[in-house]
């Protein structure tokens, strides 16, 4: 067989023709094979009110255990996720709900939007961090409660004495001198208020919230920005919690954190699955992985408690028995009451609240 020397194997620009074909075919074959890796990861469309500066840290880790599911991510504040699942309820758009706080999962529960599942590993969750319903309807993170951010050099320059207490805030002399989260947008601001009701009774709790209101300068929509603001010494105290309050606190801020003693409002982070999702076993590894030891361990980082007892650490600006501070919460009590609380909250004090 003749091969000749024109356009065949036989000459140079044959060959470097032919390795361009092959290179070519191989560049095809890896994209190929990379759009088929890509086209097996199932996608779950995640709602979120988890911090902005944790949510890496947990991808990144579940991506390891879980390779073939990715995460969409929908984040903002407790109070507005809230909002746009409820708004969204006849047409449901999230496949999940995860880092949201417990009392707003028990409204979904109410609402029929969630579906019972029960993670590897539900036993060693402390029932009081979980729903009690079986399967659960939803699955508690960690622990965040309320905490006071006092900028001790502006307070200085103000004269101001630091406070002890809840109701140490309602003297004359802070006098729009408070920042706080307003709690139809806050999960924060909802915590704090749940637990001023559930601590003193409605009648005392808004007796203190309309003096404590006469001393707030406005309410913000975030529950980290009262004690941004406060760190940056915009305001002397901000009413926030203590994830934020310890950041700040690390980032240089001449800040003291203060848990008043009378007793802490707090709630969960808290993840579920929705109803209507069609990524139902995507769904499920995300609900295992977020109840393991390992996922704890990244949630410990960040908060003195979490739902499996034994892992968390202390953590630096926390006390030792901050679990014991916390009130009783009835998360049932919330759900059930979450909007005549948010009406008569607005009506009272919304006049201050920043621009959405």
């Amino acid at each position: 067989m003749h091969f000749g020397t024109g356009k065949g194997w036989g000459s140079r620009k044959g060959f470097g023709s032919l390795a361009a074909a092959f290179a070519t075919a191989f560049v095809a074959a890896t994209m190929l094979w990379a759009a088929s890796a890509s086209a097996q990861k199932t996608e779950l469309l995640v709602y979120t009110a988890l911090e902005t500066d944790q949510i890496k840290a947990y991808e990144e880790a579940f991506n390891k255990a879980y390779p073939d599911v990715a995460i969409k991510w929908v984040r903002d504040s407790t109070g507005v996720i809230t909002a746009k699942l409820l708004a969204e309820k006849a047409n449901p758009q999230a496949d999940m709900v995860v880092g949201t706080s417990a009392s707003s999962m028990a409204v979904f529960a109410n609402e029929g939007m969630l579906q019972g599942y029960a993670p590897k590993g539900l036993d060693k969750i402390v029932p009081a961090y979980r729903d009690p319903k079986n399967p659960p309807e939803w699955v508690g993170m960690d622990v965040y409660g309320a905490a006071i951010c006092f900028n001790t050099v502006e307070a200085a320059k103000l004269n101001l004495p630091k406070p002890a207490t809840w109701k140490d805030l309602t003297k004359p002399v802070y006098k729009g001198r408070i920042v706080m989260p307003n709690p139809a947008s806050s999960g924060t601001g909802f915590l704090d208020v749940a637990g001023w009701l559930q601590m003193w009774g409605e009648a005392d709790g808004y007796k203190f919230m309309d003096g404590l209101h006469d001393n707030v300068a406005h309410y913000t929509h975030s529950g980290s920005k009262p004690c941004r603001e406060a760190g940056a010494g915009e305001f002397p105290i901000g009413i926030s919690f203590e994830y934020r309050a310890v950041t700040t606190k690390k980032s240089g801020a001449p800040i003291d954190i203060i848990f008043p003693s009378e007793g802490l409002g707090w709630d969960l982070e808290a993840s579920g699955i929705m109803k209507t999702t069609k990524k139902v076993e995507a769904a499920r590894k995300l609900m295992d992985w977020l109840a393991t030891p390992a996922a704890m361990e990244l949630f410990s980082k960040n908060f003195a408690v979490v739902a499996i007892p034994g892992i968390a650490k202390p953590l630096d600006f926390v006390p030792a028995d901050y679990e014991q501070r916390l009130v009783k919460n009835d998360f049932a009590w919330e759900a059930k009451n979450r909007d005549k609380i948010l009406a008569e909250w607005t009506k009272r004090y919304d006049g201050k609240s920043e621009p959405k």
